[in-house]
């Protein structure tokens, strides 16, 4: 694949991951109303985030990510407030899952089955970890001094939100670690599985 047919296809594999982490969220979501009116949901739109940040790159995993996800909050008016902090925490979950399968383990590169379910997992977990730990954080911060929601709400809501991020990284670990290790072999018999540098 030349230079510039890879660079469609990485931006045509963004869209489509970008698309399924809009589907997974806005279809398939269980939404939970919280304390103050806030909602959370109970979903996999992250792991098509860590699964395009291990197909393509940190950079296009973070952007399919942001994009998606963002654009599911935007049209969704129980979430349309949280898209900003949406943007920026989906971009950091891709950019993290990127740098450890890419920068650390070279996950692209010919390995065993045993070497590249380990990393993806491992990624998975890096990248889903700073969500679980950063959401909370972040979205204290945003709903308290953006907002104005008020410290103790804001300290409620953050409080529920870990716990369904925490369930929600779990089960897009799982995910991802799965359809990497499926999709992986029938790309690369494909010849559309390119190294990531």
């Amino acid at each position: 694949m030349n230079r510039e047919n890879e660079k469609t296809y990485k931006i045509v594999v963004t869209g489509l991951m970008a698309a399924l982490c809009y589907v997974a969220f806005t279809f398939l979501k269980i939404p939970i109303p919280t304390f103050g009116g806030d909602m959370v949901a109970l979903h996999i739109g992250n792991a098509f985030c860590v699964l395009a940040a291990l197909l393509l790159g940190g950079g296009y995993g973070g952007l399919a990510g942001a994009l998606g996800m963002t654009i599911a909050d935007i049209i969704d008016p129980a979430y349309v407030t949280s898209a900003p902090k949406t943007f920026f925490l989906k971009l950091c979950i891709g950019l993290v899952s990127g740098f450890v399968a890419h920068r650390i383990a070279h996950i692209t590169e010919d390995h065993d089955t045993g070497y590249v379910i380990k990393w993806s997992l491992l990624a998975s977990i890096a990248g889903l970890g700073f969500n679980v730990i950063m959401d909370p954080i972040v979205g204290y911060f945003y709903k308290n001094y953006v907002l104005g929601v008020g410290a103790p709400a804001a300290a409620i809501m953050s409080t529920w939100a870990a716990g369904v991020t925490f369930i929600n990284a779990i089960a897009g670990t799982i995910v991802v670690v799965v359809v990497y290790s499926a999709v992986r072999p029938v790309l690369k018999k494909a010849g559309l599985f390119f190294h990531v540098g």
